[in-house]
């Protein structure tokens, strides 16, 4: 089977596309998923999006992670497949899509995308005898952690530690580590759960950051600057007692095209 597809990078998240309207991908094949995803043997990404019809929205995103199994929200995916969206004729400047039966809106505007999230209704705080942080679900569940070394810390170890604590380990969590550089920038590496790595972006980690950086600091600001060892994204929120109206936006940019051919 040869398979159609395009690669994305939302600020060095990158990401498989295929255009699945005619539903010829077999979204049941996990070890394909996995193979395509890899980065020696495959065309190497962090996670797959798959494109299908919805008969009420633009679009349906369907998104896995690289080890192959589905995964959920994913904020510089949903950027990304905006634009290829928008390349393939599907959608002007005002879109709306679902994702595991949600409703997300976005727009573009010259070349920056930006994605609509669900409100936010609660941020636990977690403490226990090794680590503190804070749980936030932005539409994929977040571990934040405030640190102040974040250029020498070793994501990938203590990721993967936090990552694969008791509390954890079935559903898996992102983790996020933070370093807030003054009122409205803060500088954040995340180890994705699914990659089982550190990623150069992850945009459901810059929501979940700045919203965690506004909790802790009961900041008044409700604009971050997200720096990232792939680019710098924006995060903008009105909040009340719930975070509500929250933006991520950034760059989405296509790298190439081309036919795999599978087994």
């Amino acid at each position: 089977m040869t398979i159609p597809f395009s690669k994305y990078h939302g600020t060095g998240n990158d990401f498989i596309i295929i255009d699945n309207r005619k539903n010829f991908f077999d979204k049941n094949n996990f070890s394909l998923i996995s193979k395509l995803c890899e980065r020696r043997f495959g065309i190497g990404a962090d996670g797959l999006m798959l494109l299908e019809n919805h008969n009420q929205f633009d679009f349906e995103m369907i998104y896995f992670n690289s080890d192959g199994k589905k995964g959920s929200m994913c904020g510089n995916g949903g950027r990304c497949i905006i634009s290829f969206a928008k390349k393939l004729g599907l959608v002007n400047n005002s879109i709306k899509f679902i994702v595991n039966e949600k409703k997300y809106f976005g727009a573009i505007e010259n070349n920056i995308i930006k994605l609509k999230f669900q409100d936010v209704l609660l941020i636990e705080e977690y403490s226990d005898s090794f680590q503190n942080g804070f749980i936030i679900d932005t539409g994929s569940p977040h571990f934040v952690k405030f640190v102040d070394s974040i250029e020498i810390i070793d994501v990938f170890k203590e990721g993967r530690k936090i990552r694969n604590n008791a509390k954890f380990k079935n559903a898996g969590i992102n983790v996020d580590f933070v370093k807030i550089e003054n009122d409205n920038t803060i500088f954040v590496r995340t180890y994705e759960r699914g990659v089982e790595d550190e990623t150069y972006s992850c945009g459901t980690g810059a929501v979940a950051s700045a919203l965690a950086t506004s909790y802790k600091t009961n900041s008044e600001n409700n604009n971050y600057l997200i720096s990232t060892k792939g680019g710098n994204l924006k995060v903008s929120f009105e909040k009340s007692e719930i975070f509500e109206n929250i933006w991520l936006e950034g760059t989405a940019t296509f790298v190439f095209e081309g036919k795999i051919d599978v087994n």
